[in-house]
């Protein structure tokens, strides 16, 4: 015979209340033992339900940002760098940029942490409710040229194109054939004014044209990122990787 609580887990299951159904009978005894009323057992399974739901949307968008690896705002050494103050690093933390679809330009050199404060702050998008998409300009580049015919591609590109934050690590690595800066381009041109940008580059936008190559694409691509855009430079700011890597040797 089929116990109350299990009849109750099943409905609730019916009702696609998964994580509730599970959880429940923990409720019932929690309700039990502290004698709540029937308002306040109610009100303990709608926010089991809203905050379990919440946090498999969480991990879900974490899994589909695609990010090298998880470091958040606190592992960002403000102090060892140059580039931001304390106000204009509470500023970003903000995130009132992304409504704006403001585009942020990290300049500087390689292990000084531009890709670091990129993945912080999306992540700290994430948690706050936004989509958020990275991917390296080389795979970016690679997903424009065979979205049309791989499955794989289309998802991401997909993907990056719901995206209220993208973004694109090492800009402008390496000069682009002409039929790879119009697919930036027309991609730049598609989700201009629909999503926030995030571009980390060695090079800054004054050097963009020669890897563009057409004179026109470098224009009209610079027109749209830099329109709303802050650029944060780190200059000649040392390398966190040379300044904490490990040695063999004493």
């Amino acid at each position: 015979m089929t116990s109350p609580v299990t009849a109750l887990q099943e409905k609730f299951k019916n009702l696609r209340l998964a994580e509730t159904a599970k959880e429940l009978p923990e409720i019932l005894r929690s309700a039990e033992s502290q004698n709540w009323t029937y308002h306040e057992l109610l009100h303990e399974i709608l926010r089991y339900e809203l905050e379990s739901r919440e946090q498999k949307s969480i991990e879900k968008h974490m899994n589909w940002a695609g990010f090298p690896y998880m470091k958040t705002l606190e592992d960002y050494h403000l102090h060892e760098q140059k580039a931001l103050g304390e106000r204009q690093f509470k500023q970003l933390r903000e995130l009132h940029w992304i409504d704006d679809y403001f585009t942020l330009i990290l300049l500087g050199p390689p292990g000084v942490g531009k890709t670091l404060l990129a993945v912080g702050l999306g992540i700290e998008a994430i948690n706050r409710g936004f989509k958020v998409s990275f991917i390296s300009m080389a795979e970016l580049i690679y997903i424009l040229k065979t979205q049309e015919f791989s499955n794989k591609s289309k998802v991401r590109y997909n993907r990056m194109k719901k995206s209220d934050l993208l973004i694109i690590d090492d800009v402008m690595y390496m000069a682009m054939e002409p039929k790879e800066a119009n697919l930036f381009f027309q991609f730049i041109y598609e989700l201009y004014d629909h999503v926030a940008f995030i571009l980390t580059s060695n090079k800054g936008p004054d050097e963009w044209g020669k890897f563009f190559g057409e004179p026109t694409f470098t224009t009209a691509i610079l027109d749209r990122l830099l329109h709303r855009s802050e650029v944060i430079s780190y200059g000649d700011d040392p390398s966190h990787r040379m300044k904490y890597r490990q040695t063999l040797f004493t």
